[in-house]
């Protein structure tokens, strides 16, 4: 058995160790995680109207912040362009709900906890493929403790509630989950 030179060998496993590093470095894989399904040749655009808070009990900035972050979701996940009006795909609907429902009882006979509900009708409509529009009402709530004043944790709770309220939103109408 013949083996080869040292010079020969370091060369061979040389070449070997270059072409790895070129098929790797040539070859990318990407993935996206933020779960969008959508044709950018054929949806180029979504239009998001102010959500208006129709709610018996109001949260007066709850509409702007619902509608916003709704917006500022799409910007951010997608590159669809936002329009106020007339895009391939639309949103629009109307703050329904927001109440508060006692929880829990304590053994005084008054509630230990409070459960704060927004509640949100929305109208999806695509216009590259009608099948897929809808009209759905999403809802979310967060509990707190009864001893404590609901404008000491109003704007905390909504913002979780509206964050799981636009999420909802953005998955049933581009990602298809």
């Amino acid at each position: 058995m013949r083996t080869l030179p040292f010079f020969t060998h370091k060369r061979v496993v040389f070449c070997i160790l270059l072409t790895v590093c070129l098929l790797l470095g040539a070859c990318t894989i990407s993935y996206r995680f933020n779960g969008a399904s959508i044709d950018y040749s054929k949806t180029r655009s979504i239009a998001i109207a102010d959500f208006p808070n129709h709610a018996p009990l109001v949260y007066p900035p709850l509409s702007n912040d619902f509608s916003e972050a709704l917006r500022d979701l799409f910007a951010r996940q997608t590159r669809l362009e936002i329009l106020p009006s007339g895009g391939d795909l639309a949103l629009e609907g109307e703050i329904t709900g927001y109440s508060l429902t006692p929880m829990a009882v304590a053994a005084d006979s008054y509630a230990a906890e409070t459960k704060l509900t927004i509640t949100v009708k929305v109208r999806f409509t695509n216009n590259v493929s009608p099948s897929e529009s809808f009209e759905k009402t999403y809802s979310a709530y967060q509990t707190f403790d009864a001893s404590r004043q609901l404008a000491d944790v109003q704007e905390e709770l909504c913002a979780t509630m509206v964050a799981e309220l636009t999420e909802n939103i953005f998955n049933d109408t581009v990602a298809k989950w």
